[in-house]
């Protein structure tokens, strides 16, 4: 048991291991001397599991699945209302605690005087499952855009993070909670960058 569990909590780690971020265009120069930046969180065109299930497929699947596991209507309910809560409220909370953490640009949703904005556009996310002492993280990528606040269609830098693991190494049984960790650690690594690159 104990080895199964140490086992369990070496394939987290490799996931922790797995996130890729990188450079598509642009660079993190603009960001000296800015003191704040404006977030927007998009889901318009995201995509989940290996078949690339939208939106209205991976509800259907998780109602489907709360089904078959005895569970009342209700709770299929319980679980839309969640999902659109941790969309509209709970991802961006994890992603500006995370940021505002790790840099020393404050980072806030609604904030129109900032010079900048940073569009963080969903592509694609893996829930991850839990089962007790067994355990798989969320996956997240994302596209994340520095625009004009003023004016988006002008990106100064746009990144592309694949595989943000979310999890916290023992495990979360709450989907919903298991992604919004892929929200801060994408918003951890992408602060430690700006640290390193903007001083």
């Amino acid at each position: 048991m104990r080895k199964l569990a140490l086992l369990c909590v070496f394939g987290v780690s490799t996931y922790v291991q797995a996130q890729k971020m990188k450079i598509v265009s642009g660079n993190y120069d603009f960001l000296k001397d800015q003191k704040e930046l404006n977030l927007v969180l998009d889901f318009s065109d995201v995509k989940f599991y290996k078949e690339n299930m939208s939106e209205a497929d991976y509800i259907s699947k998780r109602e489907k699945e709360i089904l078959d596991a005895g569970k009342p209507k209700i709770v299929v309910e319980e679980w839309k209302q969640d999902w659109e809560h941790f969309k509209k409220n709970v991802f961006a909370d994890k992603f500006l605690a995370s940021m505002n953490k790790n840099t020393s640009i404050v980072t806030s949703v609604k904030n129109n005087d900032a010079k900048y904005t940073l569009q963080v556009e969903t592509v694609w996310i893996y829930p991850g499952w839990y089962a007790g002492i067994m355990a798989q993280p969320s996956k997240v990528n994302t596209i994340l855009k520095f625009v004009e606040t003023l004016n988006p269609s002008v990106v100064l830098l746009e990144i592309e993070s694949k595989e943000a693991p979310g999890d916290n190494f023992v495990g979360v049984p709450n989907n919903n909670v298991r992604i919004a960790e892929g929200y801060a650690k994408t918003a951890k690594t992408l602060a430690k960058k700006i640290s390193k690159k903007v001083k």
